[in-house]
C-alpha cells in the first residue's frame, strides 16, 4: 500500500509540474530605439549613461546583432503579432488620417495563440494596430490592456495652435478587458507623456504578480512609449544624468528594465520566464527634447555602426537591439550575427508553448526555438524582403544588401535606381560603396526569395489597407 501511495503521489506531482511547464513570457518592445543605444551594443556611457540592467540581461542570455524589424512602427507591430510581412495584413504603413486601419479580426495574433493554450495575456503600452471598434488589443487576444491606441507624436496636439478647432479627435489613454468596450482614462497630453511609462511598468508588474499567485502562465507585452518623441523623461529622472533628456530617459528605461527583472526574481519565477528586450525599428532622425520642440533641442538617436533611421531601407532602420533570457534553456553569455526577423517570434513562441500556428494563411516567420536554445548554430533564415511602406526597397541576403530604392530620412527624397545598388555589409556597414560589379552573382542568389515572395502575394492577395471586417 505504501508503494501504491507513493506511485499515486508521484503521478499527481508529475501532472502538477507538467501543468506549470509552460514558461511565462515578458516582451519589452521599445519605440524607435536604435541599435547603438544600450551598452551591450556599444552605447550606454557613449550615449550619456551606463545601462547596467540591459547589459546584465544580455549577459544572462542570447544577444543578437542581426535582429531585424520593419522600418515603421505599425508594420513592425503587425509582423510581430501575426508572423507575417505587414504588407499581407494591410498594415504596410503607419496610418495617416482618421480612417479605419489595423488588424482584421481574421488575423491570428501571438496573444490569441497563447490565450488558446491557457495563458493570461496582458498588454501595457502602445498598440498602433487599430483605434476603432473591434480593432483594440482586447479584441485580438489580450485579456487586459492599458495604454494608447496610436502613437506618442499625438501627445503634443492639444498644446499646438489650431488643434482645438481642427475637428480632429483628441487621443486618449485607454483601458479595457476582453469582451468589454475600451474606456477612456484620460487625455494623452504633454502632462502625462513623461509619466505613462512609469504606470505601464507598475501595471505590468501587478499583472505578473496576480497571475503568479493564480498559478497561471502569463504573457506580458510591454510596448513602451519611450523613446518616441517628444523625449520627456519622468520627473524622477529629469536631470539625473546631467547629460540631457535623452540620457535621462535611457537611464529610466534601464532602471525600469531592472525593476521588471527584479520583480520576476521576487516572484520566484525567473527560471521559468522568457524575457525578451527589443524594439520596433531604428532611431528617429530627431526626437525633440522638450515641449518647445525647436530644432535647437533636437536629439538624434543612435544606430551604432549602421546607416539610417526609421523610414529608410538601411541597416540602421532594420537592426535593433535584441536580448533574450531563459535560464537553463538559453545559454548565458552567447551572441550571434545570424539573421532573425521580428516576425520569427510568432512561430517561435508558438512552438515553445505548444500553440498552433494557423495553416490557412501564409506565415513568413521562421521557428527559431532550436536556434535560441543552442541546438543549432544557424537561424534558418538567410534573408528577407526590405519594405518601406508598400514599396520594396531591397532584399537582404546573408551579408549582402540589394537596394532598388533609397531615401536618407523619413522626409527625404526617394531615389529609384535603374540597376540595383549592392552593398557588402561586412566591408561597408554604412552602405555607401556600390559593388554590384563584379559581384553580379549576388543578385542571382539573393533575388530568389523576392521571386518566391511575389508569387506568394499573387497566390494569396494581401488584405487592402483600411479594409473592414466581414460581417459574420
Amino acid at each position: 500500500m505504501k508503494i501504491l501511495a507513493t506511485l499515486i503521489l508521484t503521478f499527481f506531482c508529475t501532472i502538477s509540474s507538467l501543468s506549470q511547464e509552460k514558461p511565462n513570457i515578458v516582451l519589452v518592445f521599445l519605440d524607435n530605439f536604435g541599435f547603438g543605444e544600450p551598452g551591450f551594443n556599444g552605447g550606454g556611457i557613449l550615449r550619456g549613461t551606463a545601462t547596467p540592467r540591459m547589459d546584465k540581461l544580455a549577459e544572462q542570455g542570447l544577444r543578437l546583432t542581426n535582429f531585424n524589424v520593419e522600418v515603421q512602427c505599425t508594420p513592425s507591430r503587425s509582423a510581430l503579432m501575426t508572423g507575417r510581412y505587414a504588407i499581407r495584413s494591410g498594415n504596410a504603413t503607419v496610418p495617416v488620417g482618421e480612417g479605419v486601419y489595423g488588424l482584421l479580426k481574421w488575423e491570428v495574433t501571438m496573444a490569441e495563440i497563447l490565450s488558446e493554450v491557457g495563458y493570461a495575456t496582458g498588454m501595457f503600452g502602445k498598440w498602433h494596430l487599430g483605434r476603432t471598434e473591434g480593432r483594440f488589443p482586447t479584441d485580438q487576444g489580450f485579456d487586459e490592456w492599458y495604454g494608447i491606441p496610436n502613437s506618442t507624436d499625438e501627445s503634443p496636439y492639444y498644446s499646438l495652435t489650431g488643434f482645438e478647432k481642427s475637428g480632429v479627435p483628441e487621443t486618449y489613454v485607454m483601458q479595457s478587458k476582453k469582451g468589454e468596450t475600451p474606456e477612456k482614462v484620460r487625455p494623452y497630453r504633454l502632462d502625462y507623456r513623461p509619466l505613462i511609462d512609469r504606470d505601464l511598468t507598475d501595471k505590468a508588474m501587478d499583472f505578473m504578480e496576480s497571475q503568479t499567485k493564480a498559478k497561471k502562465p502569463f504573457f506580458v507585452y510591454l510596448p513602451y512609449t519611450a523613446t518616441h518623441f517628444p523625449t520627456m523623461p519622468h520627473p524622477d529622472y529629469e536631470g539625473k544624468t546631467g547629460n540631457g533628456a535623452w540620457a535621462d530617459q535611457l537611464k529610466q528605461i534601464d532602471d525600469y528594465t531592472g525593476e521588471l527583472l527584479d520583480k520576476i526574481d521576487e516572484l520566484g519565477i525567473a527560471d521559468n520566464t522568457i524575457f525578451i528586450f527589443t524594439a520596433d525599428n531604428g532611431p528617429e532622425a530627431m526626437g525633440y527634447g522638450n515641449t518647445s520642440m525647436t530644432v535647437e533641442t533636437a536629439i538624434h538617436g543612435s544606430a551604432g555602426p549602421w546607416r539610417g533611421t526609421l523610414f529608410t531601407g538601411f541597416e540602421g532602420a532594420l537592426r535593433v537591439p535584441f536580448a533574450i533570457r531563459w535560464p537553463d534553456k538559453i545559454k548565458a553569455g552567447t551572441s550571434s550575427d545570424e539573421i532573425v526577423h521580428v516576425m520569427d517570434l510568432f512561430p517561435t513562441m508558438a512552438k515553445i508553448v505548444g500553440g498552433a500556428v494557423p495553416n490557412d494563411r501564409v506565415i513568413d516567420g521562421v521557428d527559431m526555438s532550436d536556434f535560441f536554445m543552442g541546438k543549432t548554430e544557424k537561424s534558418g533564415r538567410e534573408g528577407f524582403i526590405v519594405y518601406m511602406g508598400k514599396d520594396v526597397f531591397g532584399v537582404k541576403w546573408r551579408n549582402w544588401k540589394l537596394h532598388f530604392k533609397e531615401q536618407d530620412a523619413w522626409n527625404g527624397e526617394m531615389r529609384t535606381y535603374t540597376m540595383p545598388r549592392l552593398y557588402n555589409l561586412y566591408n561597408d556597414p554604412q552602405e555607401k560603396d556600390n559593388v554590384l560589379f563584379p559581384h553580379t552573382w549576388v543578385p542571382k542568389a539573393a533575388l530568389k526569395q523576392l521571386t518566391e515572395h511575389v508569387i506568394s502575394l499573387r497566390q494569396n492577395p494581401p488584405i487592402k489597407a483600411g479594409q473592414a471586417d466581414k460581417e459574420e
